[in-house]
């Protein structure tokens, strides 16, 4: 059959962007462990919605703790695609998606302050959050990939050819968008309904309290992103497609996208009449979706 004939291509590294993908599934493992940690406390009770900002400090405490893991993951992935330069691997692991979540955060930060809002971040709040950045979460993430680079490489099971396996011409429905959106749609509907509640917490203060649930809910959503990117690579291995590291990543990160069209949906719910309404709702929402994509995927 058509995957047996792919057997000596099968693992052979991605060919576009090696270094981007070993930092996104590094970044993706740290946003992952960081969620169920923050979801687990909040159940046993020890982060509560009635803390205000319990929540919120627990999640960046827990993200700073784990960039040693981000940097070992990402570091060791990109050492057996057999990539070179791992410090320039380990500064996109430690600067891409922390620096464009708070880049954001600060240009929005300065919005607020434009008019006179008492929601703004206070200077020395952006101080702090610079300080775990750079003095505790960098650190790590250099640490991590120190000792991740250190190892010895993944072994694989089958031996990979010199010469390229020629791919035949695909069908139009292994086309990476239209798998992406077909496979994306049952990750979106085992989290819609919890979605629903989720973002009624965060934009119309209502207190979230079932995290027992959305624990469930989190573990139904990794095995079913997990099937989901499993199917998907024996179709495409059966059609002798070994180029599955980017489009396995893409399909079960692509439930982000829906994700990011409900809340277009859900925004008009909220009524906004101002313009910096429009723009921190739809900044917010693509940080929190991009976030999604890569934990997922």
């Amino acid at each position: 059959s058509g995957w047996k004939l792919v057997h000596a291509d099968v693992l052979r590294a991605p060919i576009n962007h090696p270094m981007l993908f070993a930092a996104s599934i590094g970044t993706g493992v740290q946003i992952i462990v960081c969620g169920f940690l923050s979801v687990f406390f909040c159940a046993l009770g020890f982060l509560s919605p009635a803390n205000r900002g319990s929540i919120m400090m627990g999640m960046l405490c827990f993200f700073v703790i784990t960039a040693g893991l981000a940097g070992y993951i990402s570091a060791r992935l990109f050492k057996t695609f057999g990539g070179s330069g791992w410090q320039r691997c380990t500064l996109l692991t430690a600067l891409g998606f922390p620096g464009l979540c708070f880049s954001v955060f600060f240009i929005l930060n300065i919005l607020i302050w434009t008019y006179n809002s008492t929601g703004a971040v206070p200077v020395s709040s952006m101080l702090t959050i610079l300080f775990l950045w750079f003095l505790i979460s960098v650190p790590l993430v250099f640490i991590g990939a120190y000792k991740g680079y250190q190892q010895d490489v993944l072994e694989y099971p089958v031996v990979t050819s010199n010469i390229p396996r020629l791919i035949p011409e695909q069908e139009w429905y292994l086309h990476p968008v239209v798998t992406s959106m077909v496979f994306g749609i049952l990750p979106f509907g085992a989290s819609f309904v919890e979605l629903f509640f989720i973002m009624s917490s965060v934009w119309m203060d209502q207190y979230y309290y079932v995290f027992g649930f959305l624990l469930l809910v989190m573990i139904i959503l990794a095995i079913t992103c997990a099937e989901m990117s499993i199917l998907l690579t024996y179709f495409q291995l059966c059609k002798e497609d070994y180029h599955w590291w980017w489009r396995s990543f893409i399909t079960a990160g692509s439930c982000a996208v829906y994700v990011f069209l409900y809340s277009m949906l859900y925004f008009t719910r909220l009524e906004a009449n101002m313009m910096i309404t429009y723009v921190m709702y739809i900044s917010y929402m693509f940080i929190a979706c991009l976030g999604l994509f890569l934990m997922t995927g």
